[in-house]
């Protein structure tokens, strides 16, 4: 009898960035090629583009989520699909969080 497969499922891909700064270059640097990605994973096709709020991690430019967010469809760089934040609510107003993001 033969083995019957079922058909392939497409699964939407995102991407994740913590927008790192490359040992050796800048916060400006990090931003500019976040801003690149964003418009790569816009025209290949990627469902989302997520980013992450990590605080006080060194090496690390993303962790003002809503700034990226808004630079990024400022910038028209990934006018292709949504992009995402992730945001740790213990460590944001309810309240602030709700304007920037409603602002967005």
């Amino acid at each position: 009898m033969p083995v019957i497969f079922p058909r392939p499922v497409s699964v939407p891909r995102s991407v994740l960035d913590t927008v790192p700064i490359v040992e050796g270059s800048t916060a400006r640097v990090a931003l500019a090629n976040t801003l690149d990605l964003a418009q790569r994973a816009g025209r290949l096709g990627y469902r989302r583009y997520w980013v992450p709020g990590h605080h006080g991690m060194p090496g690390v430019a993303g962790s003002a989520t809503s700034v990226i967010i808004e630079a990024d469809r400022l910038a028209d760089r990934a006018d292709q699909g949504p992009r995402s934040g992730g945001v740790l609510l213990p460590n944001h107003s309810s309240l602030v969080l709700a304007e920037q993001f409603g602002m967005l």
